[in-house]
């Protein structure tokens, strides 16, 4: 294993860490905040080490899919690790297990909480918070891909691993111009946000924090109400913004370079956007005796839609009043996701799409055992590689909630709620069902379970496995 490079990469996060970290400096010193220190130093400690690791080229540049996996998997510990250092030294989350989850939550845009009131938290931390969603959103390699001239195969090996999806391709021959594109929509898109909710009078802060959280498909609040005590107005646009953020990104850039008929043939987009009329529609149905007009369930049922299958995690109201089938609605959709390519988690659309795909191929095989059917999706014939990987990631997703449920349920809650946690946080959607609701957090739960639920969170974030391969002392050994 070409360690050199590795370290070198690691370096280059915390020195980005280390310039990420001065907006929560900026933000204590608008608000007069002592805490602006803390995080002062601890950027200065990032950038020593980044400084460090960084300033001898490696003399190597071998680097192959394993090293790709290891460096994101190590990369987001590390970045998660200093990130977290602000808390515990502050003492606005004292316990190390406690803040790592609160960050980890940030950075892989899970957006589950331990704090209780976070109107009781400083603005610092709260935008700290926030901002973590936005770094992690897009992810931060593929952010460091785009600033640095690095040549080599080894991009796309990082790219594979830290991007979302089934497959992973190039918007333009050049890794680093991909990675550009990427990040310059991606700006736009959080930018054009805050102007809208600015001029829906929300106040800045709060459009910064609910813009960044948007983005990443995140879902931390800056108020204890969550998004309840915003306009309806305000609440509409965090809605569409969450649904746009949910799209692959590649459709964005069909319509830049003026292919809309190519966009619009996305296979993936249309049943993403069905996907959501049809929840939206069910659900508004079901609790419209809950409101006092159509139109308020509408817009509530289209706000916690928009919510779960992005990921993204906000919400206006406490989901679990409503009836069991509108509940059980979200709960599915909270496995299916967004789109392959965009900053929303759970399993994607695309790999929901194909696995029904195969099903049919196979029911199909079975009546007409000598036909040859070939898989198309998005147009193309699917590869074998492509499928393999895709039903490997299904076994292991299951493999890994299970267990995960199995070690959370420990805690003695009912089970709702021990499953709900498991799919909230490897779906990197954040608030569950019953104990661990959009009302309240996950700070009762012990730190076995936190501890379990920060795994799940990081391996749904990178795809499950970076994280795998980090854990295997297959790794490890010299090749």
């Amino acid at each position: 294993m070409n360690r050199s490079i590795i370290i070198y990469m690691l370096g280059w996060i915390m020195n980005m860490e280390a310039i990420f970290m001065t907006l929560p400096v900026v933000t204590a010193v608008v608000y007069r905040e002592s805490i602006g220190f803390i995080y002062l130093g601890v950027a200065a400690v990032c950038g020593l080490l980044g400084f460090m690791c960084t300033r001898k080229k490696p003399c190597t540049k071998m680097f192959f899919a394993r090293e790709g996996f290891v460096t994101v998997s190590l990369g987001w510990i590390v970045l998660s690790f200093f990130g977290c250092m602000p808390f515990v030294i502050s003492g606005e989350i004292p316990h190390i297990i406690d803040a790592m989850f609160e960050i980890v939550s940030g950075f892989t845009t899970t957006g589950s909480s331990i704090i209780p009131k976070v109107e009781d938290m400083s603005h610092a931390t709260l935008m700290w918070r926030s901002f973590s969603h936005w770094i992690g959103g897009m992810g931060i390699l593929v952010f460091i891909l785009a600033i640095l001239p690095m040549a080599g195969d080894y991009n796309m090996h990082i790219m594979r691993a830290e991007s979302p999806g089934p497959s992973v391709g190039k918007l333009v021959p050049k890794i680093r111009i991909t990675a550009k594109l990427l990040y310059s929509i991606y700006f736009c898109m959080t930018i054009v946000m805050m102007i809208l909710l600015l001029l829906g009078k929300m106040p800045l802060f709060d459009s910064i924090c609910m813009s960044f959280g948007a983005a990443g498909t995140g879902g931390f609040a800056c108020r204890n109400s969550g998004q309840a005590d915003y306009t309806v107005y305000q609440q509409a646009v965090i809605t569409i913004f969450m649904l746009l953020f949910g799209v692959n990104f590649n459709v964005y850039y069909l319509l830049l370079i003026r292919r809309p008929k190519d966009a619009g043939r996305c296979e993936e987009l249309r049943g993403y956007l069905a996907v959501v009329a049809i929840a939206i529609l069910l659900i508004t149905i079901n609790i419209r005796s809950l409101f006092p007009s159509l139109f308020m369930a509408f817009h509530q049922a289209a706000f916690q839609v928009s919510s779960i299958i992005t990921t993204t995690g906000y919400s206006t109201i406490d989901y679990n009043s409503w009836p069991e089938f509108s509940k059980t609605i979200l709960l599915l959709i909270m496995f299916i996701g967004a789109c392959a390519g965009s900053t929303g988690g759970g399993m994607k659309v695309s790999r929901v799409m194909i696995a029904f795909k195969e099903i049919k191929k196979e029911m199909a095989s079975v009546i007409h055992p000598r036909s040859v059917k070939v898989l198309k999706f998005e147009g193309k014939p699917l590869e074998h590689n492509t499928l393999r990987s895709l039903n490997a990631y299904i076994i292991v997703y299951f493999m890994i909630f299970g267990i995960s449920t199995l070690i959370v349920s420990l805690d003695n809650y009912d089970f709702m709620t021990s499953f709900s946690a498991v799919a909230a946080n490897l779906n990197n959607i954040g608030p569950g069902m019953s104990v661990v609701g959009p009302a309240s957090n996950y700070s009762m739960m012990s730190y076995l379970s936190k501890t379990v639920l920060i795994f799940d969170m990081l391996a749904g974030r990178l795809e499950l496995f970076p994280m795998l391969v980090l854990l295997s002392p297959g790794t490890w050994k010299r090749s």
